[in-house]
């Protein structure tokens, strides 16, 4: 929000200068990014008249001007200017002014005719970047004045980065009741007297967007003398906020919205056939807005109709075939309030960005319309004359949003703010927020407000219209703490007791699993949640992404569905940095759409970890190899603790991201627990990566769910192991293998042990062997050799039932 501080001062006086008026800007929450100053004291620099201007005798370019100075004198100037004519009133620097840029005025011969002082350009004063030619004042502008104090130099402009929540403050209004607040003064009364109705022309309006459009006010000014300027003083005004004026229509709705917020709009009445209306746009409806580009609208945009034909969109810019042009004479002015759900993103869909959109998205007093409308009349009879026909408005009152009373504790603020505040400077500052103060006591019986705090004293406080963020008590203790100063907020440690937190013995925390991680060597990651749409297409997993409809950026622009694509994207950044062994792990959550429309997006816990480069770093003990599956997969069930022996390893299959054969899924008690793997390397190669990266992505919730540890006896009896070797097809896995012996044994085994496996000569081709150790105990008794032999013939029988094992 840009605005100049002379203008900020018309609403309400202080007595702080400029740089104390920033600070305390600042110190209330407006932070000024910027200020920029805008003329100077111009001490020697007055308001003059071109009486007379002749053609230099010796340079076809130059003037030479006879120049009133006020009291009856006149000097001699010449001046090169373009727009240096006879009855032009312009600044005239006078001999042994100082000029902004160190430039010293003095008497001088031009081409052999004397000049006493230069006629000046914006520019050359400071205030204003156009050099084009002189400087033109109004005609009324008194000859003789300082130009300073005609002109209200010297002036500021201020730019101040707002919050979202403070949509009051995109006005130049707004703004000064958060300066009386701050500095101990009071806002000016605003004056906005009805103008009387001097012509009978009407346009009827309808309201039929429910509670998106409970108000719209609307009249007909005809008579206009379409070669009217905007006024010097309006111009001025829009300049030094960084407003280039285009004509004076638009020039008073632009003054209208920075001053108070309202953002407007003119049609050309003569091209309008009426009953204005405001309704939901419909399918397969476009326009063509003021920039000439076509607009297609659906039942999510709120359209301005001219009988039922879209002539603008509501709250963002109006419409091409009515627009107000160098010939127009009749004009419709409207001023309307729009709820923020019904226009916030609406023009960014368009890739559009206005500055009524910007207002209308976070908030505008819905009491404004009506005070903007008869402004914005007075200001357009002053400068293009006419008559203005009655006002017209269409209201939906129970629609317009209230703004409920707030309670605030005394007790509270006084625990919140860490001191207590004297009543009066509370009351004080509500008042000049512009905020209505009832206090309350503890003798209120029948007001539930005493009953809440600790003896029921504080305050209820009714938020003006235009304060859409204030809700909630909290909301009232920040406007006190702003307004009376953090910095006068006492410093002080927290006290009381800091309950413990309840951690459960069935779940390891993140933190557990971050430590095990570091401690194997990985580093943590934190990636953004959005990704780029081609990416996730490239791992093929773009299926039910979730789309951004307010990226950050064009390749942040869709939610991700797995933690890999990014976490693969800061490998391959690390590796292009030269660094040739990379583990990196992220925690995080995933998104996926919904099944059912409208609904919120599926979010889901997950944790990953990738490594490339040799398995161990550089050293002289071990010999160098890269990564592998077998490494991840330790690392897995390091992770998992005592979980790990009952993760289940099968081979991946399908799985487009990783390489067939050096991949398995992984699963916990049968639930599906995520996967591990090297990546396929037809994605490596489109991600540009050329050694093996092994990557895991794991379910979060089941990895941190842990099994209460149990106490059990320790068998008094010793142990018996009996050898078998089976055959097998080679692509079973070990675990089904396992899982069959457990089954058949039960409690009597106490161990499986694989300790060799072959494939080769002797052996029929897709068949491998598997020899283990079958550890046997029972807790009541030592086991004989018939207990045993039984053992094996049960296991035998298992495996060759389960797994269609045989006896090598």
């Amino acid at each position: 929000m840009k605005f100049n501080e002379s203008w900020l001062r018309e609403h309400v006086a202080v007595e702080a200068d400029r740089d104390a008026l920033c600070a305390a800007l600042t110190a209330i929450g407006l932070e000024v990014e910027g200020v920029e100053p805008i003329g100077g004291e111009l001490p020697g620099v007055i308001v003059a008249e071109i009486v007379e201007a002749v053609r230099h005798p010796e340079a076809e370019r130059l003037q030479v001007c006879k120049v009133a100075v006020g009291g009856g004198e006149h000097v001699q100037i010449v001046c090169g200017a373009p727009n240096a004519r006879a009855g032009l009133k312009a600044p005239l620097a006078t001999v042994g002014t100082l000029l902004p840029g160190d430039l010293a005025i003095q008497a001088a011969k031009l081409r052999g005719v004397e000049s006493f002082g230069m006629l000046c350009s914006a520019k050359e004063l400071g205030i204003d970047p156009d050099a084009s030619g002189l400087l033109e004042l109004p005609a009324d502008a008194p000859v003789g004045t300082a130009l300073s104090a005609y002109l209200g130099l010297p002036d500021a402009r201020i730019e101040i980065k707002l919050t979202p929540n403070r949509a009051d403050c995109f006005s130049i209004r707004g703004i000064a009741f958060d300066v009386a607040a701050a500095l101990g003064a009071q806002v000016r009364a605003f004056d906005a007297a009805p103008v009387a109705a001097t012509a009978s022309a009407t346009l009827p309006v309808e309201l039929n967007a429910g509670a998106d459009a409970p108000r719209y006010c609307g009249r007909i000014i005809e008579g206009l003398n379409p070669n009217a300027v905007s006024p010097a003083w309006l111009t001025e005004k829009l300049k030094r906020c960084g407003l280039r004026p285009i004509s004076p229509l638009v020039d008073i709705s632009n003054l209208v919205m920075l001053e108070l917020g309202q953002p407007m709009h003119a049609f050309d009445a003569d091209r309008l056939s009426g009953p204005i209306g405001v309704r939901h746009g419909r399918a397969g409806e476009s326009l063509k807005l003021l920039d000439e580009r076509e607009a297609a609208v659906d039942a999510g945009f709120l359209v301005i109709t001219d009988a039922d034909r879209p002539v603008a969109l509501a709250g963002v810019m109006g419409g091409f075939d009515t627009r107000v042009t160098d010939a127009t004479t009749r004009v419709f002015l409207e001023s309307a309030h729009f709820a923020p759900s019904a226009i916030i993103g609406r023009a960014r869909k368009l890739g559009l960005h206005t500055d009524a959109s910007h207002r209308f998205e976070r908030g505008v007093d819905p009491e404004l319309p009506r005070v903007a409308l008869e402004y914005a009349t007075k200001l357009v009879l002053d400068s293009l004359g006419g008559s203005a026909g009655p006002v017209v408005e269409a209201l939906r009152e129970a629609d317009l949003p209230q703004r409920a009373p707030v309670s605030l504790r005394r007790e509270r603020l006084a625990r919140v703010l860490g001191q207590r505040i004297d009543d009066a400077e509370v009351a004080r500052i509500f008042v000049a927020l512009g905020m209505r103060v009832e206090t309350l006591h503890a003798t209120d019986a029948d007001s539930d407000d005493a009953a809440a705090g600790a003896n029921g004293a504080g305050w209820r406080i009714t938020p003006p219209p235009r304060r859409f963020d204030i809700a909630i008590e909290e909301d009232l203790i920040e406007e006190v703490a702003r307004i009376h100063g953090y910095n006068a907020v006492p410093a002080a440690l927290p006290a009381g007791e800091i309950p413990l937190a309840d951690h459960t013995e069935t779940k390891q925390p993140e933190a557990f699993l971050r430590r095990q991680l570091a401690a194997r060597g990985f580093h943590e990651a934190i990636n953004f949640a959005f990704v780029d749409a081609a990416l996730l297409q490239r791992w093929s997993l773009d299926d039910h992404a979730v789309a951004l409809l307010n990226p950050l950026a064009s390749d942040l622009g869709t939610m991700r569905t797995g933690l890999l694509p990014g976490l693969v994207e800061a490998i391959r950044r690390n590796l292009a940095r030269q660094q040739t062994r990379v583990r990196l792990f992220e925690i995080g959550r995933v998104f996926h759409a919904p099944a059912t429309a409208g609904a919120a997006p599926i979010e889901t816990r997950r944790i990953a970890f990738a490594a490339t480069g040799p398995a161990k770093a550089e050293q002289w003990g071990v010999a160098a190899r890269p990564v592998d599956f077998h490494d991840l997969k330790g690392d897995l069930e390091a992770l998992a603790g005592p979980a790990a022996a009952r993760l289940v390893f099968e081979a991946a299959s399908g799985t487009p991201w990783l390489h067939p054969g050096r991949s398995a899924t992984v699963s916990l008690d049968g639930e599906a627990l995520g996967f591990v793997g090297h990546l396929h390397p037809a994605l490596a190669k489109a991600l540009d990566l050329d050694g093996e990266v092994v990557v895991a992505e794991l379910e979060l919730g089941l990895l941190e769910a842990r099994a209460v540890p149990k106490a059990g006896e320790l068998s008094r009896f010793p142990s018996v192991r009996r050898d078998l070797a089976v055959l097998v097809v080679e692509d079973l896995p070990w675990a089904r293998l396992e899982a069959s012996l457990k089954a058949a044994l039960g409690p009597l085994l106490r161990e499986v042990r694989l300790f060799d496996r072959y494939v080769g000569k002797g052996l029929e081709t897709g068949v491998k062997s598997l020899a283990m150790g079958l550890i046997l105990q029972d807790v009541s008794r030592t086991l004989t050799d018939r207990d045993a032999e039984a053992a094996v013939q049960a296991a035998l029988a298992a495996l060759e039932r389960d797994c269609g094992a045989r006896l090598r």
